[in-house]
């Protein structure tokens, strides 16, 4: 049977690297879990924006648990080798939850954009059945737009080395082991990843531009910096989202001469920094999430 070898690593570094990397999804698991306990639990944080940020714990948890299995059988088990259909699985839930956790980006800049510029119909814009709608066409997008990846890369032939360059399975990286015609394969995904991620970056950019102007707009300096502040927790998530992202993309682009260490990290830090960071940006910056999450340790 077709298989590959995992690296990433395990090949440019130690073995004292898995307690870190061990460390982090627990930190990403109870962070995220604690985030969606006290949304739920908590009455006063069933408002729009807390939906929102529901579902950005569900895609970080999905997109760090898509990852989970590959890297404890390496660094636990040494087991690098897994088969074609595993590793395809594991592509297609990678990309998959990353489209859906940019679209939620999107639909927290749409929520911020209405907050703050149509503050008086903000209650009947995003009513629970927008919300509802929203979160099913975001989720239906990303299972969509990268099932046919799956199946292209699926019917494609591999007759070179079968070692990949990271812990897990990418699209890109299995897309260069391909010894036939790939341009289809390569061009649909290039096509998935500006209709999804490239597109949500613009979106949310013409948001912010707009957010701003109404902003500076704003008479009172104390409610520009109220304003602004609402806004900060949103742009963190964004930019520790998409940094990684556009890194990753130019290196696997034009990076070919760079060390395989480079890639190796951006891509850890483009699948697991957001889903650990995300919880502490918000529990830091809200004061409702940071307020009951304290009244929840002071109970226990």
């Amino acid at each position: 049977p077709l298989t590959f070898i995992l690296t990433g690593i395990l090949l440019t570094s130690s073995y004292w690297m898995a307690l870190p990397l061990c460390c982090l999804y627990l930190l990403m698991l109870l962070g995220n879990c604690t985030l969606l306990w006290t949304i739920k639990t908590d009455r006063s944080l069933h408002t729009p924006m807390y939906c929102f940020l529901s579902m950005l714990a569900v895609a970080d948890l999905g997109l760090s648990l898509s990852t989970l299995p590959t890297m404890l059988a390496i660094f636990w088990f040494n087991s690098t080798s897994l088969c074609f259909e595993a590793c395809v699985v594991q592509m297609y839930f990678i990309h998959s939850f990353s489209a859906i956790e940019s679209g939620v980006l999107v639909a927290m800049a749409f929520d911020r954009f209405i907050a703050i510029c149509y503050p008086l119909h903000y209650a009947s814009v995003l009513t629970n059945s927008l919300i509802m709608k929203a979160g099913g066409a975001i989720f239906m997008r990303g299972i969509c737009v990268v099932l046919p990846v799956a199946i292209l890369i699926k019917k494609m032939p591999f007759c070179r080395s079968r070692v990949l360059s990271h812990s897990f399975c990418l699209h890109q990286d299995m897309l260069r082991l391909v010894c036939g015609d790939k341009k289809f394969n390569s061009l649909y995904g290039l096509t998935a990843v500006i209709l999804t991620k490239g597109l949500d970056s613009v979106t949310i950019l013409l948001s912010y531009v707009v957010i701003i102007r109404a902003i500076s707009s704003i008479v009172s300096q104390e409610a520009r910096a109220k304003a602004f502040s609402t806004c900060i927790s949103h742009l963190c998530a964004v930019l520790i989202f998409y940094i990684p992202l556009i890194g990753l993309s130019i290196t696997h682009r034009f990076g070919k001469h760079l060390p395989p260490l480079t890639h190796t990290l951006l891509a850890d830090a483009y699948l697991l920094v957001p889903p650990v960071l995300n919880p502490l940006v918000y529990s830091w910056k809200t004061k409702q999430v940071r307020r009951r999450i304290l009244i929840l340790l002071c109970r226990r």
